[in-house]
């Protein structure tokens, strides 16, 4: 009887199904945005290290074999799931509108924590917590993510011409960002965080 080698032992490429499929004649019958699409609600619900191959299965529609041909192992489908959503949320958005100031962050503060699926939060935010376990590009990406908001939110508050250093506070909007995103967790109505919002944000323009 043949040993079933467990995901992750096996050194594939993540596009490799496609010529696996070429040379078998075997297409595959699913996509690679579909199965990360269904992946990530799995990811956000029970985190990294409570997600079996069984319960990415069942939400996919993909088999095991489908899955090892796709994604080198659980901790690739997962930085993959990070990136696509980042990707689909566009963040940014909310903080290049024009004219840039106080306005933008205030929409950014209270539209970007958002839900999907029913998930509560920011995903990357959930996935600074499980930094220990996830491989070491997930970090990267969240830094360089977090990074790139930071120079955002900093524009913004440079237009306004405050008193403080704009990469100063920038730095606080996201500390706030980050809680309010976790505090989501908690089941917080909508009307009281835009509140706390609102006061942060009163005494952010003082500054």
């Amino acid at each position: 009887m043949m040993r079933e080698i467990p995901w992750g032992c096996k050194n594939i490429a993540p596009n490799s199904s496609i010529r696996h499929n070429e040379g078998m004649g075997r297409p595959k019958n699913f996509s690679r945005e579909g199965v990360l699409e269904k992946a990530l609600p799995v990811f956000w619900k029970h985190g990294f290290a409570d997600t079996s191959l069984q319960d990415l299965e069942k939400a996919t529609g993909v088999n095991k074999s489908g899955l090892y041909a796709e994604f080198a192992d659980k901790g690739d489908l997962y930085l993959e799931s990070l990136r696509y959503y980042l990707r689909k949320q566009q963040k940014e958005e909310l903080l290049t509108a024009n004219p840039l100031g106080w306005k933008n962050i205030e929409r950014f503060l209270k539209l970007a924590p958002c839900s999907l699926e029913g998930q509560k939060g920011c995903f990357s935010v959930n996935s600074m917590n499980q930094f220990a376990v996830l491989p070491r590009a997930a970090q990267e990406v969240v830094s360089k993510s977090y990074a790139f908001l930071k120079d955002l939110i900093a524009r913004n508050i440079e237009a306004e011409k405050p008193e403080m250093k704009p990469t100063v506070l920038a730095e606080m909007i996201l500390t706030f960002f980050t809680g309010i995103s976790m505090e989501q967790h908690l089941r917080v109505s909508k009307a009281s965080m835009n509140r706390k919002v609102d006061e942060f944000m009163k005494a952010v323009r003082r500054l």
